[in-house]
């Protein structure tokens, strides 16, 4: 199932160019969620250019759908999320120099590094997206770190659309069908798994059984793919 998570950040961008309140990120979350969204996105920078420490947490208790946080882990962004809670957060390799996202993780040469944080967020249930560039190799390295999802740069497919669309999209539509194959592949475990702790199951264990089944079903049902430029 496609599932649409709004990022906000440009309300952020042009409430802070003119000062104040004005256009409200709380405001503009309330309504992308009435008026469908499946998710709000914000990436909150060092730097505070949009999205604003104050403003991750002002959003949080109006969340009525999803909360994705994006970031650079360093160590004062994990303690946020950390303390946030969101529903998920999206690992970026952006240092505080970078204007904006240029580029997905390297997700082979920086492995251990990414399996180690994504270790910290999942130890408080928090679910893990990965950033990357729309390669077979890259995406592989992914589901070795770890992560529950990745999100796809598309810098490439709005450059090249215009001259090319169909090559423009091709290393997209590869990457979509790996991701496929991985998600294929989790929810067979997953509905394995689920139908032998139910066949186990006995009449005085109701209650293990009904959390089991809430866990195997979220993971049966999980999908593991995002596409943001």
């Amino acid at each position: 199932m496609t599932k649409l998570s709004v990022n906000i950040n440009k309300i952020a961008t042009l409430r802070n160019a003119r000062g104040g309140k004005t256009p409200s990120v709380v405001d503009a979350a309330i309504n992308c969620q009435k008026f469908g969204t499946d998710g709000i996105t914000i990436h909150p920078r060092p730097d505070e250019r949009h999205i604003t420490r104050e403003d991750v947490f002002e959003i949080k208790p109006i969340i009525t759908t999803e909360y994705n946080i994006e970031g650079y882990p360093s160590e004062d962004f994990i303690k946020m999320v950390l303390e946030i809670n969101p529903e998920q957060v999206t690992l970026v390799p952006d240092g505080p120099d970078v204007i904006t996202s240029c580029a997905g993780w390297n997700t082979v040469k920086f492995q251990d590094y990414l399996k180690e944080i994504i270790s910290i967020f999942k130890e408080k249930g928090i679910r893990t997206s990965v950033f990357v560039d729309p390669k077979i190799e890259m995406i592989e390295g992914a589901k070795k770190c770890g992560t529950d999802r990745i999100e796809l740069y598309t810098e490439d497919y709005a450059t090249n659309y215009l001259s090319n669309k169909e090559k423009a999209i091709a290393p997209y539509v590869e990457a979509a069908k790996k991701g496929a194959r991985d998600i294929s592949s989790r929810k067979a475990i997953a509905e394995m798994l689920l139908a032998e702790a139910r066949e186990k199951s006995s009449s005085d264990e109701k209650g293990n059984t009904h959390q089991l089944d809430s866990l195997l079903e979220a993971l049966a049902e999980e999908e593991n793919f995002m596409v943001e430029d």
